[in-house]
């Protein structure tokens, strides 16, 4: 039960995503409020864990520690999270959450070529219930979307970055607690962020008010610091398993949009929602089983 509710509080924080994003890049440049969000979430959590965790665990990074942080933080931090901000200046939101449903498919396909991992039937079965889930709730939002080519590959290279990362902390022994591997990560992510932010981002119609803060500190906070660490717990119990929970993530995200972007609840999201949960449960099926 702690780790389906670690499973659903990670979604629905996920999901928030794409409409505080939204809301940010409307009032400044989306590198710009990439990068202030990743130095917000990373400066928070090294601060905190520095200043009040007294676990010897809580160190320094070594040097090959710090090239594994760099590498993970360069997939996860700069290339996902910095084209996805920048892709949903010029992408839908429901084609925005799509995107996020294709994570379990390129996660399986990389973790069998990077790991070895031969994905068991169910999995299968449950990926493509959940992409079939998905493609029926948002199709309402792709038949009325506006969007560019741009935005699209944009979308996709994050979604094959964000896969990668995934893949790639899975292979990883990490002996740094979690605060410190998702704080080094984010803060190492943003200053790789930071040339290309200074040379072009477009400050002109730059607003700093209520909703570019507000939208700052819920995706520092809520999305980057408390977001990613159940995605790590998640991560290190299973790759593949956890990535089932990012079907949930556009659901959420519908949610989101019906209640602060007045977005409309149709009964193609009803469908979806249906076969998302039971390609979730197909998944994890095993789980659910008793062991004798």
């Amino acid at each position: 039960m702690k780790n389906i509710g670690i499973g659903l509080l990670f979604s629905i924080l996920w999901a928030s995503a794409s409409v505080a994003t939204k809301f940010g890049v409307q009032s400044a440049a989306p590198l710009i409020l990439a990068n202030i969000r990743f130095f917000i979430a990373g400066l928070i959590l090294l601060g905190f864990s520095y200043a009040f965790m007294r676990d010897s665990n809580y160190r320094l990074p070594n040097r090959k520690e710090l090239g594994q942080l760099a590498l993970f933080g360069f997939l996860n931090t700069t290339l996902y999270l910095g084209l996805y901000v920048y892709a949903m200046k010029y992408t839908a939101a429901g084609i925005g959450s799509l995107g996020v449903s294709t994570n379990p498919l390129i996660i399986v396909l990389l973790s069998s070529w990077w790991l070895g991992r031969k994905p068991a039937k169910e999995e299968w079965v449950g990926i493509l219930l959940g992409i079939i889930g998905v493609g029926v709730a948002t199709y309402p939002l792709l038949k009325n979307s506006v969007t560019t080519p741009l935005g699209i590959t944009l979308l996709m290279i994050s979604m094959v970055a964000v896969s990668a990362a995934s893949v790639y902390y899975a292979t990883v022994k990490w002996e740094l607690p979690n605060l410190l591997i998702n704080g080094w990560q984010v803060l190492l992510g943003g200053l790789f962020l930071l040339p290309v932010t200074f040379l072009f981002a477009d400050y002109t119609n730059m607003r700093w008010d209520g909703q570019f803060w507000g939208s700052v500190l819920w995706l520092s906070l809520a999305v980057s610091i408390i977001g990613l660490i159940c995605w790590f717990h998640l991560l290190r119990l299973d790759t593949v398993k956890a990535s089932l929970w990012l079907f949930l993530c556009p659901l959420f995200g519908f949610f989101f949009a019906w209640w602060l972007m007045d977005e409309p609840i149709t009964l193609f999201t009803v469908i979806g929602t249906v076969l998302v949960v039971a390609g979730l449960y197909t998944g994890q099926m095993k789980k659910f089983k008793p062991k004798g």
